[in-house]
């Protein structure tokens, strides 16, 4: 009888393969933690007091904090009074990167996060909800003797949210607010050396324009990019992984496609588990370095999107399909229970990526996190985005405790059978437990990537609580990824080998002939007449029908 590698495949060789595949995980850790650097870089940026003179255009020209072009500077805003140069006048300028360094596309994205330092005073402090109006323009070039290029223009609004930890006397005046982290600007694509950030505070008392926000004394910016080294380590992983899995699962179709039968739905999953991963594999990013695409950000969130949904989905079905009985299994409508919120949660999760990085595509300025209501949607979002994968792996691990049960239970039906058939099947029953807690220990650490992930994503909104992610988990996950993909469709692939031909004969002696022959016609009338891949697999379904 014909079935899997996973079955028939000699447990040497398995062992073989096993550890094969386990040095590949050791080494996609070891490859994070030891060659790429950390996934990301933060800078800091004090933003530079530059004077708009009122006999000069303001629309028509860039401000620059240093170099041959660097703009009428102030100190303070008290030698500014002195000066009486007004609040309508003052422009913060920043320059991206800082003297003497260049951008690269090897950094991919740009976020920049803003902070304000402001003064307490009597008579002028922060009103309760609060909004600092900001007109802030973009800029960029290539070398330092040409001139800006505008890349963006925006009037935005933040809410501050400033707490001052001293009593509010006179003697606390000078004293500094302590306030939080705003998010400002993401940008897709760094495909320029050097970046320029104008931002003013424009004020109108009779509109109730930055009125009431207390008195800002500095900007600081903190700009985060990928690093370069990370980026370069990313891509060769991507290169080498997307031909493997791509040549395996060819292979792997090919066999099912020689089969008598036709593939079952199981297979048919196995190969939609392979292309996703193929889809997230191909290294389209190669193109992000010579071309500038700021749509790549939101496109690999998609991609990793779609990975997400079609693993859960297999991981649900995989179990499901060695719960039902034949007359349930190998269809997809079964599943829609189970597969229909993996579906939909990808769905939200695709929703809310477009209201802030497809906006973004045209304003780099815009945020969700800007507005009351967009910060609680968003911080509803991740709870409830880590409550949900929580529970999914919780009902994962019953679905694999009722396979465990329902296998426990078939095999006691199983006709009497001589030593050596009995060891056989327990050997198979072993091999697919074994690769059961295999994907759930694989399920676990994906629920834990997914669930810091988006905490990371958002770390600068939670105030003090950061989650620093290390460069040899997102390696290490990633591999893992592949080399479950790979394991699973390279077990699941049709062997050539017939176990009762060869392995049998060598296993039974020749005076127990008859009782095998007739042990194998039982077992061909209640398992091996179904149709599946496995012998568990047919086992799980034969009560019915029998």
């Amino acid at each position: 009888m014909a079935g899997a590698i996973i079955e028939n495949m000699s447990t040497k060789k398995l062992v073989i393969v096993g550890v094969i595949l386990l040095l590949f995980q050791a080494f996609a850790f070891m490859v994070g933690g030891l060659i790429a650097p950390s996934p990301t870089t933060a800078v800091h940026y004090l933003a530079t007091k530059c004077v708009d003179k009122p006999n000069k255009p303001q629309q028509t020209k860039w401000f620059m904090p240093w170099g041959r072009k660097e703009c009428d500077k102030i100190r303070s805003f008290d030698e500014a009074m002195a000066k009486r140069i007004e609040a309508n006048n003052i422009v913060f300028a920043v320059h991206i990167p800082l003297p003497n360094k260049e951008m690269s596309p090897w950094f991919q994205f740009m976020l920049v996060i803003l902070q304000f330092d402001i003064a307490f005073k009597m008579y002028n402090q922060i009103e309760d909800g609060s909004l600092v109006y900001i007109d802030v323009g973009l800029a960029y070039r290539d070398d330092m003797d040409s001139e800006w290029t505008e890349m963006a223009h925006s009037f935005e609004q933040r809410k501050l949210s400033c707490n001052f930890t001293a009593t509010k006397t006179h003697e606390n005046e000078g004293r500094y607010y302590e306030c939080d982290l705003l998010p400002f600007m993401e940008v897709g694509s760094v495909a320029h050396k050097y970046y320029l950030l104008n931002i003013r505070l424009p004020v109108n008392e009779r509109k109730k324009i930055n009125v009431g926000i207390g008195e800002i004394r500095d900007i600081r910016l903190v700009g985060i990019h990928q690093n370069g080294g990370f980026t370069k380590v990313w891509f060769a992983m991507k290169t080498f992984l997307t031909p493997s899995i791509l040549i395996i699962m060819i292979w792997y179709w090919r066999r099912i496609t020689l089969m008598s039968r036709p593939p079952v739905l199981l297979e048919k999953v196995i190969l939609a588990l392979g292309i996703s991963m193929t889809f997230i594999n191909i290294p389209v990013e190669w193109f992000s370095v010579g071309f500038n695409w700021t749509w790549m950000l939101l496109f690999g969130d998609i991609r990793q999107g779609i990975f997400y949904s079609m693993l859960l989905s297999f991981w649900i079905i995989f179990c499901g399909e060695h719960l039902m009985d034949q007359t349930e299994r190998n269809r997809f409508s079964i599943y829609w229970k189970q597969v229909g919120p993996v579906v939909f949660g990808s769905f939200c999760l695709f929703i809310f990526d477009m209201c802030e990085r497809g906006v973004q595509l045209k304003n780099p300025f815009y945020s969700i996190w800007a507005s009351d209501i967009g910060t609680e949607l968003a911080m509803a979002f991740i709870i409830v985005a880590g409550i949900c994968a929580c529970l999914y792996f919780l009902f994962l691990c019953f679905m694999v405790f009722q396979v465990f049960r329902n296998i426990s239970g078939k095999r006691m039906s199983l006709p009497a059978m001589s030593k050596a058939r009995q060891l056989h099947y327990e050997g198979l029953i072993f091999r697919f437990k074994f690769l059961m807690l295999v994907t759930l220990a694989c399920a676990a650490l994906t629920v834990i990537f997914f669930i810091i992930s988006q905490v990371n994503e958002g770390h600068w909104h939670w105030g003090e609580h950061t989650v620093q992610v290390n460069s040899a988990f997102f390696t290490g996950i990633y591999g893992m990824w592949n080399l479950y993909v790979f394991a699973i469709m390279f077990l699941y692939a049709p062997s050539h080998k017939h176990y009762g031909d060869e392995q049998s004969s060598g296993q039974c002696i020749t005076g127990d002939g008859g009782a095998n022959s007739g042990e194998d016609l039982h077992l061909t009338t209640t398992i091996t007449h179904l149709d599946g891949p496995t012998v568990v697999y047919k086992m799980t379904g034969k009560e019915a029908q029998e």
